[in-house]
């Protein structure tokens, strides 16, 4: 879950090559030992099963984004003690900025666990999926960077298609006033909203920890926004008075689950891979994750997505895919 585009950088930052005393942390020319295209496809079959293990757990979401961001940031301590320097090398400016990335982790984990209560695994995951067009537009808007036709018209084709896909109950009831909205409708478009924000909210993890990557290698980096956002969580849960320790077994399975599928063999995964592979093929890839996620919904929760969110996840895909590949 991290921007492809920065998967290369030394630890002494973008100079082109490291500084004195200090290695790669990544290297294209690297003979790897596992084929990186076998560990994207493992990774990205790693991450389908997010929403599914989400569903399957019946704590709270906050409670469940806690545990999962916890139980990363314990599986990536051993190979942060590895690197304690970079940590050392983290200033105040840094840690203001890995705050703020890790609020904004926080808040995407619990308004996209939300919404998996509100709306199917098909569209949710979709939505929250188009973050790299809210990547791109931030990009735009806040740092001057620059779009292409390709990539504007991506952005809009995937606009197009999350609105179709979040309010077509809304509009249908709009164009024709014999079609009811009814409640479990409104309960729909509810949660494709909530998965929305969430992908702006990833898209302001990204945007925000951009600078902070470029000073750390990806496990520190990992270890300290993902700390952040642990701490963020917990106060919620405490605030809210939520239990965090009286849970049964399983689902203390399903939250270390959560932490070693999607979090270390996915993401990590991926960061790994961007060192062997073009990033802008990583990010193609990476729209495996919608349908896999929708088949293993319809194999393990019997969830059949609609006709028009089929139609909508292939618009919003499709623009995706240009938005990517420019």
């Amino acid at each position: 879950m991290f921007p492809a585009s920065e998967s290369l950088r030394s630890e002494g930052g973008d100079t082109g090559k490291p500084p004195p005393g200090e290695r790669w942390r990544v290297s294209a020319t690297d003979d790897p030992v596992v084929p990186p295209l076998l560990a994207l496809a493992v990774a990205v079959l790693a991450i389908s099963t997010s929403a599914i293990l989400v569903r399957w757990s019946d704590a709270p979401n906050v409670v469940k984004a806690l545990y999962r961001v916890s139980f990363t940031v314990g599986a990536l301590v051993p190979l942060t003690l590895r690197d304690r320097a970079s940590l050392g090398r983290i200033h105040r400016r840094d840690g203001v900025v890995a705050a703020a990335a890790g609020v904004a982790l926080a808040a995407h984990f619990t308004l996209w666990f939300e919404s998996l209560d509100h709306t199917t695994v098909a569209a949710s995951v979709t939505l929250v999926q188009a973050q790299p067009a809210f990547v791109a537009v931030g990009g735009w808007l806040l740092l001057g960077e620059r779009v292409t036709r390709r990539g504007a018209l991506g952005i809009g084709v995937a606009l197009v298609g999350m609105v179709g896909l979040s309010f077509g109950p809304a509009i249908r009831a709009a164009l024709d006033p014999a079609v009811a909205t009814t409640g479990a409708a409104v309960g729909t478009q509810y949660g494709n909203i909530l998965a929305l924000v969430a992908a702006v909210a990833v898209a302001g993890y990204y945007l925000a920890g951009r600078s902070l990557r470029r000073r750390l290698g990806v496990v520190p980096y990992a270890t300290v926004v993902y700390a952040v956002c642990a701490l963020v969580l917990l106060g919620v849960a405490v605030g809210r008075g939520m239990a965090l320790l009286a849970y049964p077994p399983h689902e203390w399975a399903l939250f270390v689950a959560m932490a070693l599928g999607p979090g270390v063999l996915g993401h990590t995964v991926i960061n790994w891979a961007l060192g062997h592979l073009e990033s802008h093929v990583v990010s193609v890839t990476l729209l495996g994750e919608p349908i896999g996620s929708t088949v293993l919904a319809a194999l393990l929760l019997a969830e059949t997505p609609s006709v028009g969110t089929l139609l909508g996840g292939a618009v919003v895909l499709a623009g995706i895919y240009l938005t990517a590949s420019a």
